[in-house]
Order: C-alpha cells, then structure tokens, then sequence
C-alpha cells in the first residue's frame, strides 16, 4: 500500500461578519489561539469546547504558527472593533446605574 500524501484545506472559514470560525463551528480562531497562547495543547482545547476536532484545532494552531503576523494583525483588528462596539454601545446605553434602573422597572411591574 502507498501512502497518499494529500494537501488538505485550512479548516477555517469567515462568517459573513468576517469573523475567522473554526472547523464549521462557532468556536473563534481568536479564541483557539488566545488559549493556545496561554499554554493549552491541542488537547485541552479540544475538551474545553467538544465542538472542534482534533484535527481541526492542530490545523489552525499549525496555521497559526505559519501566519503569525497576519494572524495577530487580523487580532489587533478584531480587538479594536469590539472596543469600538463596546463604546458605542455605552454611549448608547449608559452602564451607570444600570443595575438600579433595571430592579426599578422590576418593582414597576410587580406592582
């Protein structure tokens, strides 16, 4: 028997929103990497979110490590958006005294 050795594709793919998911699945490629970072093996990534394959999670760390730059640049790009989301939605929805105004409208409609 010969072994076949076959190029196989990335297993990620952007959402329409152009966030980087792994494996067909709503796991982030940012979220696989922050964990890798933080010293998790392929393994443990795996047993925190059973969605993803093995096989996926290595071939995104492995993409990872081949792509760093362009990885962590795509990640700072990320960051900055959320951070921007974020102040927006606070402008948008004051965070002071949130908890207050809420159990107000609680009692409002218990009374």
């Amino acid at each position: 028997m010969t072994l076949a050795i076959l190029a196989e594709p990335v297993p990620l793919k952007a959402n329409p929103n152009g966030v980087v998911c792994v494996g067909g699945t709503r796991v982030t490629l940012d979220t696989v990497v922050a964990v890798f970072k933080q010293g998790a093996t392929a393994e443990e990534i795996v047993h925190r979110y059973p969605s993803l394959r093995l096989g996926d999670v290595y071939a995104s760390i492995a993409f990872y490590l081949n792509h760093q730059q362009e990885i962590e640049e795509y990640l700072e790009q990320r960051q900055q958006q959320a951070q921007e989301i974020r102040q927006m939605n606070e402008a948008r929805f004051d965070p002071q005294g949130l908890r207050d105004r809420l159990l107000a409208r609680r009692v409002e409609r218990e009374a």
